[in-house]
């Protein structure tokens, strides 16, 4: 878990003022704020259907809202297309991968390249392939290989590798442990950390409370579409009443 002190923090660098996400008649997200700040790993927690991934689409533009803000860098998101989104600096790794599976895994990054137009940039995206390969060797290993022939982990490797390749400022993680063989779950987690201590700012929606909560700086806990609790993660861990109210389960 990392040492972090919010009072000392300016502007965040992400923030959301009372969204509201509705799915026809059916309201998914209704007045949910949260802030997060340059070099955070933050956690939403809450059970399923609680609105972490509704949330993150929003954030990325996936899906509309009908209310609210979402500020990135003083500027309001509210509108604007996915893929602009991604421009300005916002990347999200959905829940499931989503990788293309008869791509090479090299062909999966180069795809991420295609912000990179001019000449000068050339290099940069070299050495960013550099920098994902060195994160996750296995990749470089198979990097002929065919996306949809990877292990379920291999994949989300690839996903993450994917996102990152862009330069976001803030990596937008859903469910990176859904779907993985657990001896690859702690691998995945300890290298979403390395790429914190290198300045990466992060959100991460994670069903695996405690292994989010190693790791994260705060927490936000979502119920029924609404922020029920928030807190530095130490706070959450060793309170046991909240994790069995909010969370459905012991710490």
């Amino acid at each position: 878990m990392k040492n972090n002190n919010r009072s000392e923090k300016k502007n965040p660098i992400l923030e959301v003022e009372n969204l509201n996400v509705s799915y026809g008649k059916i309201k998914a997200l209704h007045g949910v704020s949260f802030q997060v700040y340059n070099g955070e790993i933050v956690s939403l927690l809450g059970s399923n259907g609680a609105g972490k991934t509704t949330t993150l689409n929003a954030i990325s533009g996936v899906i509309p809202t009908q209310g609210g803000n979402i500020n990135f860098m003083g500027e309001n998101l509210v509108g604007i297309k996915a893929h602009k989104i991604v421009k300005k600096g916002i990347v999200h790794v959905p829940e499931g991968r989503h990788i293309f599976p008869e791509l090479t895994v090299e062909e999966n990054l180069r795809i991420a390249g295609y912000l990179f137009s001019h000449a000068d940039e050339k290099k940069l995206l070299s050495e960013r392939m550099d920098y994902v390969y060195s994160l996750f060797p296995r990749l470089k290993e198979r990097m002929r290989q065919m996306g949809g022939t990877l292990s379920g982990g291999e994949q989300q490797m690839l996903a993450i590798s994917r996102a990152l390749i862009t330069g976001g400022d803030v990596l937008l993680l859903d469910e990176p442990s859904m779907g993985i063989a657990p001896r690859l779950v702690e691998e995945i987690f300890e290298t979403i950390f390395t790429i914190s201590k290198s300045g990466q700012t992060i959100l991460l929606v994670e069903q695996n409370a405690m292994m989010a909560m190693e790791i994260s700086d705060y927490c936000y806990v979502l119920e029924t579409g609404s922020i029920a609790f928030e807190g530095v993660s130490k706070a959450l861990m060793e309170n046991d009443a909240i994790a069995r109210a909010y969370l459905g389960e012991s710490l």
